[in-house]
């Protein structure tokens, strides 16, 4: 390794990575759900289809041991970021067609497992490539960069979006074009970050493949990783905690820019395009991303045990802001900000306890893997209650659904009960 790799800054790829992580994550799971609304799809169709597009996260542990297994971490992210760039490519070209939903929701697909596998190599590549104290110093750098890719995806993005449907008419081939010209947009951005990365990667000498030359078969090794896992102390604990402290949450996300975007007849609040793009992909993710950073350096004075209980409290609480919505439905776009804001506040500063929770149980060997099983587990837990979340609204209508989902928020409490964590973990030391 090169002295000048060597001392490379961290600040140099963590930013960059990071944002790179979050573009193809925020494009399938919440600007798709803009687009597809925007498009007539229903509800129902929504919410399933794109639930489905969760699945990639679920399975990734399968090959997680294979990313561990093959070629070095710094291989995949760059690879990945090609595959992804090409895919917001192919997007851009279905979407004119007459099947566009089949076609787009397939490339959605093929993008998601790109995705997935990035974000196993980039996390990784994160532990790998810094010291213990690096990594507690940046985890709310990269958290804070992940979340700035969500506010221009699903903010930015989807702005440029609604500018863009106002130019070419609302007729339906209208709104088409203007969504891919956002994808080709967006398209052209990720391929610059491939560039990039490529050049200013670090090579960290720790940055191999697990499999080494004969140290036993690729089998053996998939195993062992995964026995290692199931074998933890308390794992029953740990996956009905990884499943079950975001089960309300995994609801209200799916029906959130619906609700914006439908008609206040039909139970909405009628906004428009660009002014979803403001309210929930904007101000909702600064919010977010406050109650992240804030939570990140409250876990670091006192330990994640001290404040796992608050942060649940805090995290599941402000949903009564959708409650309120879909009940009164305010026409001030201040009021609606400001009820969507202290909602994604208090979702960011809760979901820091769950980061922390699967960094804590992925300690020791097979790190990687094992933060990977983790992560699909939590997408999982976000996949099977999305599924039926729209069905469930067209059922019973916006305001009885977000009654709904604050009753589904006391399984979250339940689990929060029932783990066991080391007061000293994450506290930094004197």
């Amino acid at each position: 390794m090169s002295s000048a790799t060597a001392s490379r800054s961290p600040w140099s790829w963590i930013p960059t990575l990071y944002f790179a992580q979050g573009i193809p994550y925020v494009m399938v799971m919440s600007v798709s759900v803009v687009m597809y609304k925007r498009l007539g799809i229903s509800n129902t169709d929504i919410a399933l289809y794109t639930s489905w597009l969760y699945l990639p996260w679920v399975i990734k542990p399968l090959w997680s041991p294979f990313v561990d297994m093959f070629k070095t971490k710094r291989f995949w992210v760059v690879s990945m970021q090609f595959f992804i760039g090409a895919a917001l490519a192919c997007v851009a070209l279905t979407l004119p067609a007459p099947a566009f939903f089949q076609y787009t929701i397939a490339v959605f697909w093929l993008m998601a497992f790109a995705s997935s596998t990035h974000d196993i190599a980039a996390d990784g590549f994160y532990m790998l490539s810094l010291e213990q104290s690096q990594q507690a110093a940046f985890v709310g750098v990269r958290s804070t960069f992940y979340r700035i890719a969500m506010i221009s995806g699903q903010g930015a993005l989807v702005v440029l979006a609604g500018q863009l449907e106002e130019h070419y008419g609302g007729a339906l081939e209208g709104l088409k074009t203007a969504w891919s010209v956002t994808f080709w947009i967006i398209a052209a951005v990720f391929l610059a970050f491939f560039v990039y990365h490529k050049f200013i990667l670090p090579r960290p000498v720790a940055d191999k493949p697990t499999l080494a030359s004969g140290s036993g078969s690729v089998l053996s090794e998939f195993v062992r990783t995964f026995r290692l896992f199931f074998a933890k102390k308390e794992i029953v604990v740990i996956l009905f905690f990884l499943l079950f402290y975001r089960f309300a949450e995994a609801q209200l996300v799916k029906l959130v820019s619906p609700f914006l975007l439908d008609p206040r007849e039909a139970g909405g609040l009628g906004l428009t395009t660009s002014e979803v793009g403001i309210v929930y992909g904007t101000v909702g993710i600064i919010a977010l991303t406050a109650g992240g950073l804030l939570g990140g350096y409250l876990i670091s004075l006192k330990g994640l045990r001290w404040w796992l209980w608050p942060m649940a409290i805090i995290m599941h609480s402000p949903d009564l802001a959708f409650v309120y919505l879909s009940q009164v439905q305010p026409e001030n776009f201040l009021l609606i900000n400001a009820a969507v804001a202290l909602e994604q506040f208090g979702y960011g500063f809760g979901f820091t306890a769950y980061m922390m929770y699967m960094i804590m149980i992925s300690e020791g060997e097979h790190k990687t893997a094992h933060y990977a099983i983790c992560t699909g587990f939590m997408a999982l837990g976000m996949m099977l209650p999305g599924m039926l979340s729209g069905w469930l609204q067209e059922q019973i209508g916006y305001a009885h659904f977000f009654l709904w989902v604050m009753l589904s928020t006391l399984p979250g409490f339940a689990v929060v009960a029932l783990v066991k964590v080391d007061p000293e973990f994450a506290k930094k030391k004197s």
